[in-house]
């Protein structure tokens, strides 16, 4: 799977998932448009082929400011890589209209904006990738995440609504469906909350947590021409837990 020469914008770029993701394709050849609103976090991903764009989803100018990257490149934009986002939450009794417009304005609404300038750019060059990262929770019934896996939700529609749109204009549009992965978010939580370990460790038939790697490794083969005839696909990250959520003859 190589992106040599190609030019790839991955928000959240700069830690977690969307770090692994940046490092992977830009040592894979491509030419990498990291974004990231932290800077200092940016400043880090000082690997060959990255080129930084601090910048938040939420805003309405990103894409000036994307096309400005990819045209200093000599373009055109080949992938797009939606990873921004923001978790947590709780119930939907505990989540105020406030909280939903946030997650929907995040994991949605910048989603979004972005894909809808990806798509006019990737027209015009006659076809191109986009990978959004939406959730297993999109999927599954999740405890006290009512906002997180109702914007995720609306992720995979709209990632199979925009492949039926523009497969016919060569734009194949995916998404991956992480589990539990080992993010700067999630660590802590892995190593202090001995019910998630039970729940997502010993009820994942691969029986281990996720790493931003594993989920990497999955968007670059979605993203790339190994996936030629794969679109409006949700691939799930989960190590088979969605599947596999049992009890375990040495649990009972």
């Amino acid at each position: 799977m190589t992106f040599e020469g190609k030019t790839v914008a991955i928000t959240g770029a700069a830690a977690g998932i969307g770090q692994a993701t940046t490092r992977l394709f830009a040592t894979r050849g491509a030419h990498v448009i990291a974004i990231d609103r932290d800077a200092e976090a940016l400043s880090r991903l000082d690997i060959k082929g990255i080129t930084p764009l601090q910048g938040d989803v939420t805003d309405p100018n990103l894409p000036a400011a994307l096309k400005a990257r990819i045209t200093a490149l000599g373009g055109p934009l080949a992938v797009l890589v939606n990873n921004a986002g923001i978790g947590g939450g709780g119930r939907m009794d505990q989540t105020s209209d406030d909280d939903l417009r946030s997650f929907f304005e995040i994991n949605v609404l910048g989603l979004f904006r972005l894909a809808r300038f990806a798509v006019t750019e990737m027209q015009t060059a006659g076809g191109g990738s986009i990978v959004n990262v939406a959730s297993i929770y999109a999927e599954v019934g999740a405890q006290n995440s009512a906002g997180y896996s109702t914007s995720k939700g609306a992720v995979a529609a709209l990632t199979r609504q925009m492949a039926t749109d523009y497969g016919h204009d060569g734009i194949r549009v995916n998404a991956v469906a992480p589990g539990l992965i080992e993010t700067p978010l999630t660590e802590e939580r892995i190593r202090t909350e001995k019910w998630r370990h039970k729940i997502f460790v010993e009820q994942c038939p691969l029986q281990r947590v996720g790493q931003p790697d594993d989920v990497a490794r999955a968007i670059a083969f979605l993203a790339s021409d190994e996936a030629a005839f794969i679109s409006g696909e949700i691939l799930r990250v989960d190590g088979g837990w969605a599947m596999g959520r049992f009890p375990r003859e040495a649990q009972l």
